[in-house]
């Protein structure tokens, strides 16, 4: 290859325009990329342009991918170290290109020295203002929103990076359709109560109030991941959660039990098999205070809680929950949405849903999110 000599070397500080997506640290003068579907967007002149990275992991390599022009155009595995990666070249340089570089994959609670940092581009062109879109979309959820099993083949069942994808994730869908920006907060396994294993430690509502309080670890710490998010920094629109698939896997799995106290924690089914009821109401007590805690946090934003991809068990619980919650807080900005299951035409790998199932989900969300962001536009 011809080397470009034309080239300039922009750290981030230094780069002119840019449009930062996702949950994360902007005090640093290095940008760590926490939760899948965050990222970096530009609008830059030029024939060539470069990315330069900062990547470590201990057994979860970060995946990424590029979408130019509106286009989908790259994914790839990331390995550990400092470089720089090639997001287009060759192109007309008098054009404008819109390219957005975004993380795949989730957080990685299970990974603590898993990391993606932006440290700059390198260019022969200009950077440019990139506009905002009209809407601002927030999703909560578990491994169906990370994307977990929306890439590899049905029969493939590793629990690896490769096979999350945010790329052909439901809410990368509904945010393109709708014109809307996006931020994610997921964790495959977490429920709003606990795990798919019991484990109480592991719920999504302990974690919403920082950057990223998924993750751990001294890397981490320093990269900002415990802070408390600003709230105010970006308002979403719209909250939709989509949440409750792993606690009713904890009905049908053993009691976790604390490795350090011998604490035990357990969701149980009757003899007869219908949940019992204490733990049933367990369970909605942790979605009504889940609700108020994201109204204390945004109290303009239309929340939806959306579910159903992976099974209907918990659906009355959520709307017993959603309507007690309702009626004491008189909070009528709230809804439930009901997604279509994923069949056997629809899964993907890891017995996940492909991503026909979440084109079909992310249909049924369009269609109801668009009138009620229409709303929220007019004067």
């Amino acid at each position: 290859m011809i080397p470009n000599k034309n080239l300039k070397q922009y750290a981030l500080k230094d780069t002119a325009h840019y449009k930062i997506h996702g949950r994360t640290n902007e005090t640093r003068e290095t940008l760590p990329l926490f939760y899948s579907g965050s990222g970096i967007e530009v609008n830059v002149t030029g024939s060539e342009l470069w990315i330069d990275i900062d990547v470590d992991f201990d057994t979860h390599e970060p995946w990424v991918w590029t979408d130019l022009n509106g286009a989908f155009m790259s994914r790839q595995m990331l390995l550990p170290g400092s470089y720089s990666l090639c997001l287009f070249r060759g192109m007309n340089p008098d054009a404008t290109k819109n390219i957005r570089f975004s993380r795949e994959l989730q957080a990685m609670s299970e990974d603590n020295a898993c990391r993606l940092l932006i440290i700059g581009f390198r260019s022969d062109g200009a950077f440019l203002p990139v506009k905002d879109r009209p809407f601002k979309l927030e999703f909560i959820g578990d491994s169906i929103t990370s994307g977990e099993g929306t890439y590899g083949a049905r029969e493939d069942t590793d629990w690896l990076s490769m096979y999350m994808g945010m790329s052909r994730n439901y809410a990368r869908i509904v945010s393109d359709e709708l014109n809307a920006e996006y931020r994610v907060i997921s964790q495959c396994g977490w429920g709003v109560l606990s795990s798919w294993d019991n484990d109480p430690r592991h719920n999504l509502p302990s974690c919403y109030e920082k950057i990223c309080g998924l993750l751990t670890g001294e890397t981490n710490e320093q990269l900002g991941a415990g802070k408390l998010y600003n709230f105010q920094s970006w308002i979403p629109d719209a909250i939709i959660v989509n949440l409750g698939t792993n606690d009713a896997s904890a009905f049908e799995q053993p009691e976790w039990k604390d490795p350090v106290t011998g604490q035990a924690f357990k969701q149980h089914r009757e003899p007869d098999g219908t949940y019992r009821p204490e733990d049933l109401m367990r369970f909605k007590q942790a979605v009504i205070s889940f609700l108020s805690m994201l109204r204390r946090n945004n109290p303009t934003s239309h929340i939806v809680w959306v579910y159903g991809m992976l099974g209907y068990d918990l659906t009355f619980a959520i709307t017993d929950a959603m309507n007690a919650y309702q009626e004491a807080a008189g909070d009528h900005n709230i809804a439930f949405l009901q997604l279509p299951n994923t069949t056997d035409m629809t899964i993907g790998s890891h017995a996940h849903p492909g991503e026909k199932s979440h084109i079909r989900a992310a249909q049924v969300i369009i269609e109801y999110l668009a009138p009620i962001l229409a709303e929220h536009r007019a004067p």
